[in-house]
Formats: C-alpha cells, structure tokens, sequence
C-alpha cells in the first residue's frame, strides 16, 4: 500500500510552512493560486488523506451516530436498526453499533465510552435492568453533558429526550377487542416482560378493553413475569387448570409458547383456540398456524429515531424543544385467529 504523506511532510518537501500546506489543501484566498496549485498536486502525488478525526475533533463533529440496542437475538431491533442505518446513509452519517445486552452496567460503560467524542449523539432503547432498577440519571447526565439522546421503544418520563414509540396501550385495546369480536369469551394474557414499560402499556391495554365490553377479568387467566422460566412454569399450570379460547400474547417469547402450548393440549388453532402476538419477525410467518402479530414497523421507527436526532445535531430542531412520535401499529391477521 502506498505510504500516506503527513502536512509536516509536505511542508519540508516544498519549504514552506505547515499552516500555509493546510491553507491550500483547504483552499484558502489567502495563498496565492500558484502556491496553492503546487502544493495541491504534491499533496496528490504523495497519497496526503486528511486525518478525519483530527478534523471532527477540532470541528466538534463527527458525523457519527451512536446506537445502542438491548439485545441483538430480537429481531424487532434489528428491523429498526435498518430504519437508522438507511436515513443515516442518506444524510452522511455514519453508525456505531453497542449492545448492551439488557445489563445496567454495560448501558452505562458504553454511553460513556462513545461520548468522549467519538460519537454526536445516541439513538437507543433502554435495557431491561435499567427498567427493573428504576436507573435513569446516566442518559441524564450524557443530556446534561451537551450528547443528545433519541430513545425508542422502551422510554421513560422520567428522561427529557426525544421519543419514537408505536401505540402500545390502544394497539393493544385493538388486539385484544379483535378477540372479543371474534366471539372468544375466555382470553388469557401472556407476558414474560413486565418489567419493561411496554409491557405493562401493553397490559394496560388488554385490561382496559375488557372494561370498555364490561367483561369481568379472570385473574386465573393472567400471567405477567419478567423470568422465562416462571413463565413457562406459569403456562403449564394454566393449561392444566382451564379453558380457554383466546390468547393475547404481549412479547416473542410468550407467543411463541401460546402456540406451542396451545397444540400441545389438544387445541385446534384457530377453530377452538385464537392467538394474537405482539410481535412480528419472520418467524411468526414460518410458524405453523402463521401466527397472528400486532405489527411493530421497525423500520419506520428506526427512520424517524434517526430524522429526529440528525434535526437536532443539525440545528433544525430547538436545543430545548423535544417531540415524541408515535408510529401506528398494525394488526396482521394469519392463521392463529378465525375470521370475522
């Protein structure tokens, strides 16, 4: 590979002084054009590549967007990952990637590693033992250090940011309404998140339809958990003791369970049991029934995250002036729910 010229080197060659070599490469009307157009092709001679970090130092940008995702096996980040990388890529911005693996710890290791200068500012969605731990001052504290933060998906009221969330709590009224019409009149809820905000909006929601229909609650019916292994636990005892007829699914792993649990106690999926997730990777397509799925649209999550953060590094937005947005959800219907 052929050797990179430095400024220092170009100046000695040609005898003059480092800052006229870095006026003309930038060029300046300050040098002459002979002078400059000298140094310019000596420059160009001898392979001279600017040092972009040492220029987004001194410019206090990088072009860079840090993003920090809770866990890289759900397929729902990694859809909202192409949202950011596509409007990234369109606005000249390039991406950092972390994972935090929904620890606490490493959140916090990882914010502070990246805004030491490497990065302008963080698009993230907050880890699970942050949720469960009720810390939050460390996405403060990088706020309050001048690094704006875009959080989507998992937020808090308790952090001034910008926002990006899908409709949580009325997708879920919708959902779990979609049952009620179906004729269902016994319908479990599944979650193994309800520690993480969504989960307990989602919750919220299935609740609440049943008291928008003046349905009394079952809580036989009920499991919320934030441990795989008492979910499951919880699972086999419910289908020992009951019947049901409908399952509003509120995460992956729940879903998944409500259709194999389902099959594996006799019931016909959809003639005597209906199933609806909150959840929409490929696997819900493959599944056998395909698996009805609220629909997340990463993606577009990912787009407006990435649209919000670039306006604020980019002045188009206020310094003080925070927006939330809210993508809509949509109700995909396959073969774990009857038609209507």
């Amino acid at each position: 590979m052929k050797e990179k010229a430095t400024l220092k080197q170009i100046a000695k060659a040609l005898n003059v002084s480092v800052s006229t070599v870095s006026k003309a490469l930038n060029d300046s009307p300050e040098i002459s054009e002979p002078t400059k157009i000298k140094i310019q092709e000596f420059a160009k001679l001898k392979n001279y590549k600017p040092n972009i970090t040492a220029l987004n130092l001194k410019n206090r940008k990088t072009k860079t967007i840090g993003v920090i995702i809770p866990n890289i096996l759900n397929s729902f980040f990694a859809k909202v990952f192409t949202g950011i990388e596509k409007v990234a890529d369109e606005k000249g911005y390039h991406v950092i990637t972390c994972i935090s693996n929904e620890s606490l710890e490493k959140e916090i290791h990882t914010l502070h590693m990246l805004s030491n200068g490497t990065i302008d500012g963080f698009i993230l969605s907050i880890s699970e033992e942050s949720q469960k731990e009720n810390q939050f001052q460390h996405f403060i504290e990088i706020i309050n250090d001048g690094t704006p933060i875009v959080m989507f998906d998992r937020v808090t009221d308790e952090v001034t940011c910008d926002k990006v969330i899908v409709d949580d709590f009325d997708s879920s009224i919708d959902a779990t309404q979609h049952l009620i019409n179906l004729g269902c009149k016994k319908i479990a809820l599944f979650s193994s998140i309800d520690n993480l905000s969504v989960g307990k909006l989602r919750a919220k929601g299935f609740l609440k339809a049943f008291e928008n229909n003046n349905i009394k609650i079952d809580p036989n019916l009920i499991i919320l958990t934030d441990e795989a292994d008492d979910f499951d636990n919880k699972v086999t005892k419910l289908f020992a003791e009951n019947k049901i007829d409908g399952i509003f699914a509120l995460d992956e792993h729940a879903s998944v369970s409500a259709i194999k649990m389902g099959l594996k106690n006799g019931y016909k999926i959809p003639q005597n049991l209906s199933i609806i997730g909150f959840a929409d990777g490929v696997w819900s397509r493959r599944l056998t029934p395909s698996l009805s799925t609220v629909s997340q649209h990463g993606p577009e999550i990912g787009e407006a995250a990435a649209r919000l953060l670039i306006a604020k590094l980019e002045n188009k937005e206020d310094e003080y002036f925070y927006k939330t947005t809210v993508i809509k959800t949509e109700l995909r219907q396959r073969e774990s729910t009857r038609k209507l």
